[in-house]
């Protein structure tokens, strides 16, 4: 595993050892970074189960003037931290190491701005997308402007929730192999109601 581009171009990444985490695939990775390349410039990018950091650093390689990255593991946490000082773009990284409900709950607290990227990769075997997509579109970390990536075993991010679907536009599905990434978008006020 690898940054792929940018500043921190070819810097190998460490990850956890066994099945806690499971790093996106790099051909994934590319994929979408590709799709985003040209809007990455001084982006606030979130990673919300950042398990070792790959997706949030390659973000900041890419130019992102900020990532954070949350992950509940204090294991995964250390590695992260370890892989944004190997790369050098510690500085423009928050590491977090917090549950996505808690972070999610706090985000409007903290008087944030929505970030112009978020990237959610849960454990899949947790089967938990629909209620982070439920949680996230009231959390104010994400706006209408705000470009959402999910990544996940199906389809349906939402897991048959009519009334959490309702609230965002589904912009794009690609799928790479067992894997899909789904691009989307929170509807705005105007347009839920």
């Amino acid at each position: 595993m690898r940054i792929i581009t940018g500043e921190a171009r070819n810097v190998t990444l460490e990850t956890l050892e066994g099945e806690a985490t499971r790093p996106t695939a790099e051909r994934v990775k590319e994929a979408v970074f590709s799709a985003l390349q040209f809007e990455m410039e001084n982006s606030h990018f979130l990673d919300l189960f950042s398990g070792s950091g790959q997706m949030g650093l390659e973000a900041v390689s890419r130019g992102a003037a900020l990532a954070v990255m949350v992950d509940a593991s204090p294991d995964a946490i250390a590695v992260i931290k370890a892989n944004a000082k190997k790369t050098k773009l510690f500085d423009r990284c928050r590491i977090v190491n917090y549950k996505y409900q808690d972070y999610l709950k706090g985000f409007s607290k903290n008087n944030d701005r929505p970030f112009d990227f978020i990237y959610i990769d849960p454990p899949f075997t947790e089967r938990i997308h629909g209620e982070v997509m439920k949680r996230l579109a009231v959390s104010g970390a994400a706006d209408e402007r705000t470009k959402i990536l999910v990544e996940s075993e199906s389809p349906d991010i939402f897991d048959g929730d009519a009334v959490v679907l309702e609230k965002y536009d589904i912009t794009k599905t690609a799928k790479y192999g067992r894997i899909y990434i789904t691009y989307l978008r929170l509807k705005s006020e105007e347009a839920s109601q």
